[in-house]
This record gives structure tokens, C-alpha cells and sequence, in this order.
């Protein structure tokens, strides 16, 4: 059984890869920035999963709000604090909050776990495909997803031999945020003629950690629709 926490695993994508590995019979923790919220969802998910609060926006709690987690052999971070900011009405509160979370709370969140990493741990980031793909108002999602790369890459050297990957998935045609959203334009221009699901991000995430010889890799989920 193997001990896995995922960071922002109370709602969305997160969520779905906290209950596939509940499913599996791992012990699971996920976090929201409300306890209320993190527990009612680890008892929604089941299994062997619990919940704690862990405010990414808020750096300098992390490290007393994890105090209490124990070894790991996996870590997957899915928060996320990102909305459109036009420049033209652009909020620098967002900005930060945008920035800190995906950057500050990443890094930090990685720093005050890594002496409990077994060996053998991997660590998956998610960013976005925003960072490849900019749109009017997304300006900050584009900078921090694309600085998630950046991350991604010094903790591979900085807490070696724990892997660290990054997943940038696409548009996830049956996810919370889409499934009720027009799609159709966005499938017309994407290779394979149809979105990304929830279960082939929860896979990706499951090969990204699992899979020995994968290191510091930048792994795109959205059908190819980069080369259009």
C-alpha cells in the first residue's frame, strides 16, 4: 500500500486521482484550504483517505500545516488560484495570489516534504496547457504555468533522486469546469477530433509517478492540438 497525498485533491481533477488511488487501497490525504471541506471529501472519496487543510496562497502556514503527514511515496500538487486578468483590468491582488500559489506554494510545499519522500518517491506538478496556448485575460495563467516547467525542473536536480515531473493537460471535455461548456470549436481544431477525459489524466498521472525511468518531463495532455 502506497501512502499518497494530493495537494488540492478535494474538488476537480485532483479529486478523481485521489479516488482512483482510494480505490486501489492506498492511503490517501487531500487538502483543501478548508478542514470542513478536505474532510467531507475524503469521506465522499472513501477508503483509507483523510483529509487537512493546506492554504497554498498562504506560503508561510505550509509548513506548520503539514506537520503532521508522515512518509510518502507519491505527491501529486493540483492547486490551483488562476482566473482570467485582462491587462487592460488587471488585478495585481490576483496576479500575486495566481503567482504565489503555483510558484511559492509549489516550491515550499515540496521543500517541508522532502525529508519525508521513501525511496523511490516521485512528485507530479500539474500547470496547463495556457502556458502554450495564451488567450486574452491569460496572461498570469500562461506566466505560471509556464514557470511550473521551471520548478519541475530544479526540484529533478535539487531533491534527485525523487522524480518530478510536470502534466499540462488541455481542455478536459467531461471535467466540472467543461463538461457543460461549448466544445465543439476547440475539438474541430484538435488532431484526434475529440478532448482529453478525467481518466486519461488520472492515468497520465498514474504513469508519471509510477514509471521508474521518467524524469523532469513536461508531459502535454490535450490531442495534439499544440501542432495546430
Amino acid at each position: 500500500m502506497s501512502a499518497v497525498l494530493i495537494v488540492g485533491g478535494s474538488g476537480g481533477l485532483g479529486r478523481e486521482i485521489a479516488r482512483y488511488y482510494a480505490e486501489r487501497g492506498d492511503s490517501v490525504l487531500v487538502t483543501s484550504r478548508s478542514a470542513e471541506r478536505a474532510e467531507q471529501a475524503a469521506a465522499e472519496i472513501g477508503g483509507a483517505t483523510s483529509g487537512l487543510a493546506v492554504d497554498l496562497a498562504d506560503p508561510e502556514t505550509i509548513e506548520k500545516a503539514l506537520a503532521g503527514v508522515g512518509e510518502l511515496d507519491h505527491l501529486v500538487i493540483t492547486a490551483v488560484e488562476q482566473s482570467a486578468n485582462t491587462v487592460k483590468a488587471f488585478s495585481v491582488a490576483d496576479a500575486v495570489k495566481a503567482s504565489t500559489v503555483k510558484l511559492v506554494g509549489y516550491t515550499e510545499t515540496a521543500r517541508v516534504l522532502a525529508d519525508r519522500l521513501r525511496p523511490g518517491a516521485s512528485i507530479v506538478l500539474f500547470g496547463g496547457l495556457g502556458k502554450l496556448r495564451p488567450y486574452p485575460g491569460s496572461t498570469m495563467i500562461t506566466a505560471t504555468n509556464g514557470a511550473v516547467s521551471g520548478v519541475m525542473r530544479t526540484l529533478a536536480v535539487e531533491l534527485a533522486p525523487v522524480r518530478v515531473n510536470a502534466l499540462h493537460p488541455g481542455v478536459v471535455g467531461d471535467s466540472p469546469r467543461w463538461s457543460s461548456r461549448p466544445q465543439e470549436a476547440i475539438v474541430a481544431r484538435t488532431p484526434t477530433g475529440r478532448l482529453a477525459t478525467t481518466a486519461e489524466v488520472v492515468d497520465a498521472t498514474d504513469f508519471l509517478l509510477r514509471n521508474g525511468a521518467v524524469n523532469a518531463v513536461d508531459l502535454h495532455l490535450d490531442g495534439g492540438i499544440r501542432v495546430l
